[in-house]
């Protein structure tokens, strides 16, 4: 009898790329040690036909002008915070993938979401790593209704397709695609040539039976995805979860979003009976010391379609060494470099012999310009040891020629600011809204960085 062929291939972990022969770096991203190889099954080419029923488009050229186009209808996951990150609601045959830290609260918050939408739809929960047993204990645990709530323990794709297929789920979750295998690919699970498949041929299922594919996925020690980067390039929506500093708190947050923003953040309590939407996000992020202190100010930040309010503190102590650090936790390193070279030629305040930690409260990240008046306000805090008021907030961008520029939803911020009782300001004066200014905040409007710094 014949033994089973095997054929062997090269892919690149970083990119996906395919390459005939093993080389020390990538061709395509340039990535270094990244090749790895991969064992092909001898059914390959039944491999493409496996879910050709499931392709549900039609092939040949077609004219945009000739397609109805029509809005896109949405199901809600029962989280408002979820729905806003993957833009407004989960769009039916999109295929949302969600990775974190072990522990973060990945399946809990997809058990949830499955266990309200249950009411409603029909939902199929499928688990490589639990039993049903686990599944069961868990959701009884944080008091989930069950009654609808279908769940299987498998990790073949195929039985996994052909089990929905039987059950028709509009919404289904696969935990997670590191366990998952295909009978195609001759290696182990979790390897790339394994989750490159299993996603590809979920992704064709989802497609062409416009079921909801929720996918659950690991991190490495560098909390990138763990897995082919092809990955990332299959799937509509990639959402990282993250837990803050503390561990109270979740935060979700969207890094692709093909039916939506990249830029939104959705909030979350871990508490005993599972995640509970944090519906006031600035309140958590300003849970701060009765007594002011140097270095503390309160930036009202941009994230999607709402304004937060978030701390700032930064620290400047003498260097002991020769060579001054700049830490910055949640705010980019390039952009504290920048400010302190601004602050030195326009402003007259050097740093150069002085260590600067920069953190913002939480772990939320910092992408939005309006920080730059706020590190600016903290540094020169902190290095003069004078305390700002307690009631006082700032945001505006720095340019490289000193001057302080408006930034956008400037009124929206402003009243985020004196909904939570702020009585001080210090903006752009391209910010300053008349509308607002009568209801209880004094304005310090400023044009340049010398402006502001004379607040002091």
């Amino acid at each position: 009898m014949a033994s089973k062929k095997t054929s062997v291939g090269f892919v690149c972990k970083e990119c996906g790329a395919d390459t005939s022969k093993w080389s020390g770096q990538c061709l395509q991203c340039k990535a270094w040690n990244s090749i790895v190889e991969i064992k092909l099954g001898s059914n390959q080419e039944s491999r493409g036909r496996r879910f050709s029923g499931y392709s549900g488009i039609k092939s040949g050229v077609q004219s945009l002008s000739k397609i109805e186009s029509s809005e896109l209808s949405r199901i809600t996951s029962g989280f408002s915070e979820l729905d806003r990150v993957v833009g407004g609601g989960m769009v039916p045959g999109s295929v949302i993938f969600i990775y974190g830290d072990p522990g973060a609260g990945k399946s809990t918050l997809l058990l949830q979401t499955l266990a309200h939408a249950s009411l409603r739809r029909r939902v199929l929960y499928i688990s490589g790593e639990e039993s049903i047993q686990q599944i069961a204990a868990r959701a009884t645990r944080i008091g989930l209704p069950l009654e609808h709530l279908n769940t299987l323990c498998e990790t073949s794709v195929e039985q996994i397709c052909a089990v929905a297929d039987q059950e028709k789920p509009e919404i289904m979750v696969i935990d997670s695609i590191q366990a998952m295998f295909s009978e195609s690919v001759d290696s182990a699970p979790g390897s790339v040539s394994q989750v490159r498949e299993c996603a590809a041929l979920l992704t064709q299922y989802a497609k062409g039976t416009d079921v909801v594919l929720l996918i659950v996925g690991h991190v490495t020690k560098d909390q990138n995805v763990a897995g082919p980067m092809t990955l990332s390039h299959i799937v509509d929506t990639q959402l990282i979860f993250s837990s803050t500093d503390d561990a109270r708190y979740r935060i979700v947050r969207a890094t692709k979003n093909r039916f939506g923003a990249v830029n939104e953040v959705g909030l979350f309590a871990m508490t005993d009976r599972g995640l509970k939407e944090i519906k006031n996000p600035s309140a958590m992020f300003l849970n701060r010391s009765d007594e002011p202190r140097p270095g503390s100010v309160v930036n009202v930040l941009w994230e999607g379609t709402r304004p937060l309010l978030v701390e700032i503190q930064a620290l400047v102590v003498e260097s002991q060494f020769g060579n001054p650090r700049r830490l910055g936790v949640g705010i980019d390193q390039g952009r504290i470099a920048m400010l302190l070279a601004v602050m030195a030629r326009h402003g007259g305040i050097f740093t150069g012999d002085q260590d600067i930690f920069l953190n913002c409260v939480g772990g939320i990240r910092v992408t939005d310009t309006s920080a730059d008046l706020a590190v600016v306000l903290g540094i020169v805090s902190s290095l003069k040891n004078i305390v700002l008021p307690q009631h006082m907030f700032a945001f505006g961008e720095v340019g490289l020629s000193g001057e302080i520029r408006p930034v956008a939803n400037g009124e929206a911020r402003i009243k985020e600011a004196l909904n939570h009782g702020f009585t001080q300001a210090i903006i752009p004066k391209a910010n300053h809204s008349k509308r607002v200014s009568k209801k209880g905040i004094t304005f310090n409007t400023v044009s340049t960085l010398s402006d502001a710094l004379e607040i002091f």
